[in-house]
């Protein structure tokens, strides 16, 4: 029988989230998910805490809890994230504020409060969240792009950093999965990007899992700084 493995999840009230923390349990595993909402999840190996993932003190304080209770954290899936379509010239700062404090700023903070307890131990993986709107290069959806962008660009250089002692770093660019995310995009642009897919179909939960699993494998210990898109979708 295995070890259970301890899986800190952002944004797990729903979609990939809630998913992928559903699959873990499912696995035998221990998860510790967080969301603005509250918890839609109830299992006795699943804690939650509702928080903002750009508030610095929320973060820490969540990341301490989960060590405390559990003595440690094997693996950090950074899911959280939202997304806006909007013509650049029509786009506020607010709006560029918000998308870059959820999908850069979150990521940044839960990697940084991890990657300590996980240096300490000299294992970890963690997996970061991007997207085929950045390598695809979607009209309407610049701020989106470009905060996964930043995601992608600090995946691979912490995972520079983080190499030495023994911590994976790595990235899952997936294709529209149907989701709250994508649910209010119209299908006319949903089918043309799908168009540019060399499998032209929507994304499953099913196929992030298998990826997460992936880079999450023992044998994945040499696979780090790498980002896999979904659907034939090149960078």
């Amino acid at each position: 029988m295995k070890t259970p493995r301890v899986i800190f999840i952002t944004g797990t009230s729903r979609g990939l989230g809630l998913g992928l923390a559903e699959h873990f349990l499912a696995q035998g595993d221990i998860v510790a998910g967080c969301s603005r909402a509250p918890a839609t999840l109830t299992h006795e190996r699943y804690s939650h805490c509702s928080l903002d993932v750009s508030d610095e003190p929320a973060v820490v304080a969540a990341v301490r809890a989960a060590v405390r209770q559990h003595g440690h954290i094997d693996a950090l899936i950074n899911n959280a994230g939202i997304a806006t379509m909007n013509h650049a010239l029509l786009s506020t700062a607010a709006a560029a504020q918000q998308i870059f404090a959820t999908n850069f700023h979150g990521t940044f903070l839960f990697c940084r409060e991890v990657a300590k307890t996980m240096v300490r131990r000299k294992s970890g993986r963690i997996v970061n969240f991007a997207t085929v709107a950045t390598p695809l290069r979607l009209e309407g959806e610049s701020l989106y792009a470009a905060s996964k962008a930043a995601v992608e660009s600090f995946t691979q250089v912490l995972a520079r950093e983080l190499g030495p002692a023994g911590v994976t770093v790595n990235a899952v660019g997936p294709t529209p999965v149907p989701t709250d995310l994508v649910k209010n995009v119209p299908r006319a642009k949903m089918d043309a990007l799908l168009a540019r897919q060399a499998i032209q179909r929507f994304g499953t939960i099913s196929d992030v899992i298998n990826v997460v699993e992936f880079f999450l494998a023992p044998q994945s210990e040499f696979i780090t700084g790498q980002v896999i898109y979904l659907g034939g979708v090149s960078g």
